[in-house]
């Protein structure tokens, strides 16, 4: 392995930390590397794995103004690139506003999620609360060749290069981006007419938005959304005709609102609704249909099925888990971050264009989230779809289930004990022709042998274990969302004798 430092970050957490989602599992990275050529630790790399994955995540740099939180961290993108039966390793900082503000002052200046408003040094700031520092740190997808990072409560799209991920400035779709709303954490990027989709919030009416942007990089559609006040949505689903937004009763209470305090509560006797709206469709054209209440923090995806769209994503059996009085005062503080407290099931809703009407069922009794798919599929109807398994009571993945949809089995992989990974990205193999007939890649954070992996699965048969693992070369901080994309469709990717020769060009 040829590993070089090219970069680091100064840190002020302190040395004696004992905060668990800056420490251990979460023990956040400053050191930027290159490595080329990784060290293969088991098995061989498929030569038909072609592309990148790429996974963002919280990597905090400072103690926060007083309660820190796992979504306040700064942005960090990880990229492993396979091509040939090789593969190299990049990480870098997301280069926000937020980021280099705070290091010239050399620690916090907006209050996280869990704080209040009025604790920020700062007057000014991002997202739908308000007086936030835009992290970028939740998701990442592709559109167009470049890597887009989001944040958690609505902010800027910095764009970022799929092969260095190295920061390349913001997203301004021409001068038509949202500025004073941002975008929401999860773009839906469709790989069959090149668009983005999107959503932001926040707590001024219309309180929500739709756009879309178009496979040439231009806003061509952006619609309010009507809300009966502020709410918290997350994520979104689209199908071939239609976008698939969502107003859940989960919501920050609007008793406390008035007063400067954004506490979330779980409104359990108001139902659940979507929002159905043709792609390019107007504000009148918007059909709510009511279901069953929860809160959904992914989808996995939609189709078209006849008069229905079918829904599928995971559902909350208890979006606001009440303080049960075990563990330890960290399980305690953030038990509505762990699947089996919130009881994250895998749930369909089938909503009738015809009659209105919404029929809705649990697809499995196993608890998963951060479900993902092949991405051709996205909007079409499927079968598959590959979740994460969490470690009971905390924010962590300690495995894999392949979900199939058609027959209602399941396929199992535990990492292992102290073993934790991140979400999982599929890779269609270089000319496959069915729907799992690839790879899945995910990142681990070994916490036994003080080391984190790549690890490379066969789509089809998880529970075979990896087909390779690679060594990276430090320990990375655990963590969530990722995307693949595939060579295809990155520029310069096939121009150059090798994947990393790709990336000076």
């Amino acid at each position: 392995m040829d590993v070089e430092i090219v970069g680091r970050m100064l840190s002020t957490l302190p040395a004696d930390d004992d905060h668990p989602y800056r420490t251990g599992p979460w023990r956040p990275q400053t050191t930027e590397w290159r490595a080329d050529d990784l060290r293969v630790v088991q098995g061989e790399i498929p030569t038909d794995l072609d592309g990148v994955y790429l996974r963002n995540t919280e990597n905090p740099l400072h103690p926060a103004v007083r309660n820190y939180h796992p979504f306040d961290g700064d942005g960090m993108v990880h990229v492993v690139g396979f091509r040939d039966g090789s593969a190299f390793y990049r990480n870098r900082f997301v280069r926000t506003d937020g980021l280099l503000a705070e290091a010239d002052a050399g620690g916090a200046q907006w209050a996280g999620v869990s704080e209040m408003p009025s604790w920020s040094p700062r007057e000014d700031g991002w997202g739908a609360r308000e007086r936030m520092k835009d992290a970028s740190s939740t998701d990442i997808v592709v559109h167009r060749g470049t890597a887009l990072t989001s944040f958690y409560l609505c902010g800027d799209l910095y764009r970022v290069d799929p092969f260095t991920a190295e920061t390349r400035g913001k997203e301004t779709w021409g001068g038509g981006f949202p500025l004073d709303w941002g975008v929401s954490a999860h773009p839906k990027a469709d790989e069959r007419t090149g668009e983005l989709l999107f959503f932001n919030y926040g707590k001024q009416a219309p309180y929500m938005h739709y756009g879309v942007v178009d496979a040439d990089n231009a806003l061509s559609h952006y619609i309010d959304v009507p809300l009966p006040g502020p709410r918290l949505p997350h994520d979104m689903a689209f199908t071939e005709n239609y976008a698939i937004l969502n107003d859940f009763p989960l919501f920050w209470d609007p008793s406390l609102l008035g007063q400067g305090v954004h506490a979330p509560r779980w409104h359990r006797d108001v139902p659940s609704r979507f929002a159905v709206i043709p792609r390019r469709g107007r504000t009148e054209d918007i059909r709510w249909f009511e279901a069953e209440s929860t809160f959904v923090l992914h989808f996995t995806n939609a189709y078209e099925d006849g008069d229905e769209i079918v829904l599928d994503g995971f559902f909350q059996g208890d979006p606001e888990p009440q303080d049960n009085g075990m563990g330890t005062k960290w399980q305690r503080a953030f038990r509505y971050l762990a699947l089996d407290r919130m009881q994250t099931r895998l749930h369909r809703w089938r909503l009738n264009l015809t009659n209105g009407q919404v029929r809705e069922e649990q697809l499995t009794d196993s608890i998963t989230e951060f479900g993902m798919i092949n991405g051709a599929r996205a909007g079409q109807p499927y079968r598959y779809a590959w979740a994460a398994t969490g470690e009971p009571g905390w924010f962590l993945f300690d495995g894999l289930v392949r979900h199939d949809l058609h027959t209602g089995a399941e396929e199992r992989l535990r990492f292992g004990d102290g073993i934790y990974g991140s979400e999982t990205a599929m890779a269609p193999r270089v000319g496959s022709t069915g729907e799992d007939d690839g790879y899945l890649v995910t990142l681990v954070t070994d916490m036994n042998a003080d080391a984190s992996f790549c690890l490379v699965l066969d789509a089809a048969r998880v529970a075979d274990g990896p087909v390779c693992t690679l060594e990276l070369p430090e320990r990375i901080s655990s963590g969530t969302h990722s995307t693949w994309a595939d060579g295809r469709e990155l520029r310069r990717w096939h121009t150059a004798d090798t994947a990393a020769a790709a990336i000076g060009l």
